[in-house]
């Protein structure tokens, strides 16, 4: 090893070095070969030769053993055979023991091996540290040994740089080396390394427990800092950045305390835990590394507290391979891919942190993954808030995932997972996505405010969705299609501007003991071929009807409540037949069960009562079967209006389309988008070329004023242009390819 170090008015102030002894055992010494030839340097007196040069070491050694340490290191620096001799170990165990009084050898036996229980501290003008460097090119720069626990090496660079960088020759060598049973301070050190198989610092061992704080550990070939083999100790405040390899290794139950670290712009991970390693890492600043910020594998279980992992080229936190861990009160953002990554059998806690702004997704579950997801702030990200996909299976809870420009929670590909309590909101897409066979478990969670659907079913998505709270969406609060066939079971659904559930393209589902109430369209929607099962669900207090059933939709209606909606109590319309069983229809604000359109529909024991346009409303043409239903004291507010000779449109307005005899008028060339109720045609168009059309769902455009020839039976005229036959049609989710 080479001291180099700053000398002022010529002399070395404090100089310590480490032997180069081929000593085998302490205490005996091979006799030295006497050195030949001449000096190259200044010539010498014949005195100065014969003492340089002829003298036997053993007389130069005995000479030596009566300086004390001061006068040693100045003759160490008279000649190269002078310094050889002086750092023999013999001289200073003498030292150390007889004038020091300490009862272990500075100088390890072995060679290449350094002191224990020392202090070096070391000056220099100026930044000390970039001024005074210890350098070795072949064996670890400094290593520690069992029983220097109260060493201290301060204020320097140290450096290993190997002359030879390939692997065979410095295998296992490193510029810092804590073993086993020690536990030095390691203090305002910059420590580099150009050995391309070893760490620039390497903490290794039972009992090795070392204090590094305010070191720079930076631009080496390997890892930056290693600790494994039960190894622990304090890392406090140091800087480690730009290392070709992670800025730390902790393996095989390493078990370090590291905090307020900057770990940045590696050319690999930031923190790599692998192979049982374990430690606990507080308020780190983690960014900037190519790969992951924190990288746990194989049965690792870190504890990482307050830390900030950050644009990261990669992901931030990456757990795989049965790795686990706990997260807690981190923040994770703008990092390329998603914020935490969890696959392989991997079950991690990641609880309390703010994952945002991520240029990809927020968590990420696939593989099998696992983990508890808790408490977290997740929002601002470019994909899905949490996606879990191919078989994994978190618990998800109490988390907040919201103002994500996709979706917020996507489960796809036999995704699986508990996601209860979690308060979903504000994101662009679907509150919630689940698809292609999987089956989460969705309990208790407030899904609202989104500018898409609250939750989304689609080819083949399957799962539980109970007991939650889902309003307010811009769609409808639920959708389900495409063979997908949830449990729907005990949810509030309100506020949706397009209705409470939509049920389309052969879509399933058992819809059982929710309420689903004030939506501004229907509070279920069934089309399309689709085939849910509604059981003992309270539909009430739409602002347009209740359920609608349409485009060859089916389903099972059995034991539910439909009441106070401003359109139809069930609307059946085009091809559709349903079932409907033993339901209560009654306190709607139009008819209670319309039918038209070539629909039909099975109706046993139902009670449909107190509707204001009346009970039951057949189009022409329309068949149905029915048994035993009570069809009792509804208002008939349609049929008094026509035994008064009042227009319908009077009790209607353009809102509702009240059922009855429509025609229409060819003297005043009304089309086939426009209808006359039957008091019009006698008093309107009395003597004009009329024709009855058929007994169906319309509003009167004679009195709604849309005619030319004006109505003598309505009041003002409202112009509007156009009657729908039908209550406005849902709008349906677009289905997005999803990376």
């Amino acid at each position: 090893m080479s001291v180099n170090q700053s000398r002022q008015s010529g002399e070395i102030e404090k100089c310590l070095g480490a032997s180069t002894s081929s000593s085998e055992h302490f205490g005996h010494r091979a006799k030295r070969a006497r050195l030949s030839g001449k000096l190259q340097d200044l010539p010498a007196s014949p005195a100065e030769q014969y003492l340089q040069v002829k003298l036997p070491d053993e007389v130069v050694m005995n000479i030596f053993s009566y300086l004390l340490e001061q006068d040693l290191c100045r003759a160490a620096c008279v000649c190269k055979r002078f310094s050889e001799l002086a750092n023999d170990p013999i001289l200073w165990k003498r030292l150390y023991m007889e004038v020091f009084e300490y009862t272990r050898p500075m100088m390890h036996p072995e060679p290449g091996s350094f002191i224990k229980n020392i202090f070096i501290i070391l000056s220099a003008p100026g930044k000390v540290a970039d001024k005074v460097i210890i350098e070795n090119t072949r064996d670890s720069t400094f290593v520690f040994m069992e029983g220097s626990e109260d060493a201290y090496v301060g204020y320097m660079t140290i450096r290993f740089n190997p002359d030879d960088k390939s692997a065979q020759h410095h295998n296992a060598h490193h510029c810092l080396e804590i073993t086993v049973n020690c536990s030095p301070i390691i203090d305002h050190c910059i420590i580099r390394s150009t050995c391309t198989v070893g760490s620039a610092v390497c903490v290794s061992g039972q009992g090795a427990s070392p204090t590094i704080k305010h070191c720079n550990i930076s631009d080496c070939e390997n890892v930056g800092l290693y600790i494994t083999d039960h190894a622990q100790g304090i890392y406090e405040d140091n800087e480690i950045s730009n290392n070709a390899l992670a800025g730390i290794w902790v393996k095989n139950h390493g078990n370090p305390i590291i905090r307020r670290n900057q770990i940045h712009h590696g050319r690999d991970v930031g923190v790599f835990t692998f192979d049982h390693g374990m430690g606990y890492f507080e308020s780190c600043n983690i960014h900037r590394n190519r790969i992951a910020g924190f990288e746990v594998k194989a049965y690792a279980n870190p504890t990482v507290v307050r830390c900030e992992i950050h644009h990261g080229q990669t992901g931030g936190i990456y757990v795989h391979e049965k790795g686990r861990g706990q997260f807690i009160e981190n923040k994770i953002y703008a990092n390329n891919f998603a914020g935490v990554w969890i696959t392989s059998n991997s079950d991690p806690t990641i609880r309390a942190n703010a994952i945002f702004n991520g240029n990809q997704g927020g968590v990420y579950i696939f593989g099998d993954g696992r983990g508890l997801i808790e408490g977290n702030d997740i929002y601002g990200n470019a994909l899905a808030g949490i996606q879990i996909r191919t078989n994994s299976c978190p618990i998800v809870r109490h988390n907040k995932i919201h103002d994500g420009q996709h979706g917020g929670i996507y489960v796809h590909e036999k995704g699986q997972g508990v996601i209860e309590e979690n308060e979903v909101y504000s994101n662009t897409l679907a509150g919630v996505w689940v698809t292609t066979g999987s089956t989460p478990v969705l309990r208790r969670n407030r899904i609202h405010s989104g500018k898409q659907v609250g939750v989304y079913f689609y080819d083949n998505g399957h799962g539980v969705l109970e007991d939650n709270d889902i309003y307010n969406h811009m769609y409808s609060g639920v959708q389900i299609r495409t063979g997908s066939n949830p449990k729907i079971r005990r949810n509030k659904i309100w506020g949706g501007q397009n209705g409470g559930i939509l049920v389309y393209n052969s879509g399933l589902g058992f819809i059982e003991d929710n309420e689903i109430f004030d939506n501004a369209m229907a509070g279920v929607w069934i089309k399309t071929d689709s085939n849910p099962t509604l059981r003992r669900n309270k539909i009430h207090d739409g602002r347009d009807g209740g359920i609608c059933i349409f485009n060859g939709g089916r389903g099972l209606l059995e034991e539910n409540d439909i009441f106070r909606n401003a359109q139809a109590g069930v609307l059946i319309s085009t091809n559709s037949h349903p079932v409907l069983r033993k339901n209560r229809i009654f306190d709607g604000f139009a008819a209670g069960i319309e039918i038209t359109n070539h629909a039909t529909a099975t109706l046993e024991n139902n009670q449909i009562f107190n509707n204001r346009f009346g009970g039951l409303f057949l189009a022409s043409g329309v068949n149905v079967s029915m048994k035993d239903n009570k069809i009792m004291n509804n208002q008939d507010a349609i049929e008094k209006a026509v035994n008064r000779g009042q227009c319908l449109y009077k009790i209607s307005s353009y809102t509702s389309y009240p059922m009855h005899d429509f025609y229409r008028c060819h003297t005043c060339n009304t089309t086939d988008r426009n209808a006359i109720c039957v008091n019009c045609i006698k008093k309107c168009h009395q003597g004009h070329d009329v024709e009855f059309i058929r007994h169906d769902r319309f509003f009167c455009d004679c009195g709604a004023g849309t005619l030319s020839n004006p109505c003598t039976l309505a009041g003002e005229p409202t112009h509007d242009t156009d009657t729908l036959y039908d209550s406005a049609p849902p709008i349906e989710s677009n289905t997005l390819q999803h990376n």
